[in-house]
């Protein structure tokens, strides 16, 4: 989960990234809360988590949004949405949350891409929907300097038939090219036609972005049922690249260039509570 604008010089900068060079394995020599004890994503166990019930179901309700804003931050590309209308409530969440934007992560082969793993196990991609708690900050920026600033509902996407609804993301990314790159879409996107018809229950857990400045913040509810994406969508993420028109390749020889991969390798769980609701 990534792209919240906490600080100009914190956004989307070439000291960070995917490659060799920047990797997650540096990312800690600059940003220190990448050393956090709740650093994300993290590799769930169903064996080992907690059962999670509560009387008041996870709830999310989501308004079409039209005239929403497609970027390419230099690491993925990123949907920005106005959330009017939009609610997050209820489950492991004690206020309402609004929804700020949605992203992706893959890998270069459709075997792993996924931030989180399920036993040791990636998916393919993860989307990532940001949402910021309303009921006690007055933006997002401010809601991302606290603990319970923000929800983030993580979608594990899988290889199959061609998603209409991401398609309608898809088809620009050819005008995206480069990073800072950023055109409107003129197709209404409807939120909720990205979760799980049948999610198959939840967990969540207390953890961070999972990019620069990795700030813990952040209430985790990673659905277990994925949604289905085409090889050809997946391939289409593959081919935005991480650097602008203007700047020479900024990354190793083996990226090319391109955001071939943009996921973080899971960290330690420490001693958090991963909770499983099956509503």
């Amino acid at each position: 989960m990534e792209f919240i604008k906490v600080k100009p010089d914190l956004r989307m900068a070439v000291d960070w990234g995917y490659c060799e060079i920047n990797g997650p394995h540096s990312w800690v020599s600059k940003f220190p809360d990448a050393a956090g004890e709740r650093q994300s994503p993290i590799d769930i166990s169903p064996v080992s988590v907690t059962k999670f019930h509560t009387e008041e179901r996870l709830q999310w309700k989501y308004e079409p949004e039209s005239s929403t804003k497609l970027e390419n931050t230099g690491a993925a590309w990123k949907v920005g949405v106005k959330g009017k209308g939009s609610e997050l409530k209820g489950g492991p969440l004690d206020d309402e949350y609004v929804l700020d934007q949605f992203h992706c992560h893959w890998g270069e082969t459709n075997d792993k891409g996924s931030e989180h793993t399920i036993d040791g196990e990636p998916f393919a991609g993860e989307l990532h929907m940001v949402h910021w708690n309303s009921a006690k900050y007055a933006d997002i920026n401010e809601a991302a300097s606290n603990p319970d600033g923000l929800s983030v509902l993580g979608v594990f996407l899988k290889p199959g038939k061609k998603n209409d609804e991401l398609e309608k993301v898809v088809k620009y990314l050819d005008q995206i090219t480069h990073k800072g790159d950023v055109v409107e879409i003129p197709e209404s996107i409807d939120p909720k036609l990205l979760i799980p018809k049948d999610t198959g229950g939840y967990y969540t857990y207390h953890g961070s972005l999972t990019t620069p400045p990795c700030s813990e913040c952040v209430i985790w509810v990673v659905f277990k049922e994925p949604i289905e994406v085409s090889d050809e969508q997946l391939n289409a993420f593959r081919q935005i690249r991480k650097y602008n028109k203007n700047d020479e390749i900024c990354c190793d020889a083996n990226c090319d260039g391109y955001v071939k991969k943009n996921f973080r390798p899971t960290v330690p769980i420490g001693e958090r509570e991963v909770k499983e609701c099956r509503q």
